[in-house]
């Protein structure tokens, strides 16, 4: 059984237990990060610390995230992970535990904290090399996407609607315009320049996809953010995902619709070999 993190306690996943009266629980009060890990390495940790602490002011939850650095580093090593080449730890934040009221508990109360780690594996590169289907999905989500709020229903019926429809992802729309996937970013190359959606509240500012960008101009590809409408989507000659644990993967078919010639482009292959190039490397672990 694996070993789980709670509140200040290491546990068996099995012995954790969080009150019924736990705002995560009644109310998706809360803030989650996924933090990747590569030989045991934490994979930008800054930049993901700085997005929970930005998500957690946002809601107005008072905790110092910073220590977690070093619960994780513990959950992957107590979980045997320390030196797997793929890996990720989950923590989430709640507002903690207190009577049911729609306003804070006053006075506040303790943070509920639980992480765990598991292992990932990316998918073989033939299996990479194929490509995955898309079906685009209404945006229902609530006006901030940038926090990463536990309260995810929006993001797991978008998900649920890609799985019967036979697809790997989706993709959510918003007022005509193409933002990013159920889980992950969404970039698009156009005439050899790699597209995306400018942060805003409507989209997650993705730690990898921060990445992909720097790569990018590392490699001269020419980068532009900026709103891509969904017909243009349809003509893009690449399209592919970014996220902590999809990395990078290309997309050949969006509703039904062939992306460019129907395979994975040549600008997606260079950012992934880049991109392999940094994680294998640890060049940007710490």
């Amino acid at each position: 059984m694996s070993v789980v993190y709670l509140s200040g306690d290491y546990l068996p996943a099995g012995d954790a237990k969080v009150s019924v009266n736990d705002r995560g629980f009644l109310f998706g009060d809360g803030v989650y990060e996924v933090t990747p890990a590569y030989g045991g390495r934490l994979f930008r940790w800054v930049q993901h610390l700085g997005r929970l602490r930005r998500g957690l002011a946002a809601i107005g939850i008072d905790f110092e995230a910073a220590p977690l650095k070093q619960v994780k580093e513990e959950l992957l090593a107590r979980n045997g992970l320390d030196g797997a080449s793929g890996a990720y730890v989950y923590v989430q934040v709640t507002r903690g535990t207190a009577p049911r009221t729609h306003w804070f508990p006053d006075p506040p109360v303790a943070p509920t904290v639980y992480a765990f780690a598991n292992r990932f594996a990316r998918p073989a590169m033939e299996d990479w090399a194929r490509g995955i289907s898309a079906v685009t999905v209404p945006d229902q989500r609530w006006a901030r996407a940038d926090i990463k709020a536990i309260a995810l229903l929006a993001n797991v019926l978008a998900a649920q609607a890609a799985v019967e429809a036979g697809a790997g992802n989706a993709i959510f729309v918003r007022d005509g315009i193409a933002l990013e996937g159920s889980h992950n970013n969404l970039f698009a190359v156009f005439d050899g320049v790699l597209t995306t959606a400018p942060k805003s509240n409507y989209i997650l500012h993705g730690i990898t996809r921060d990445l992909l960008i720097e790569l990018a101009g590392g490699m001269g590809i020419p980068v532009e953010e900026r709103t891509i409408p969904l017909p243009e989507l349809y003509l893009a000659d690449e399209v592919f995902f970014s996220g902590t644990t999809t990395e990078v993967r290309p997309v050949v078919e969006i509703d039904g619709r062939r992306v460019g010639d129907g395979t994975v482009g040549p600008v997606v292959r260079r950012l992934y070999e880049g991109f392999l190039g940094v994680v294998q490397g640890g060049q940007a672990a710490g």
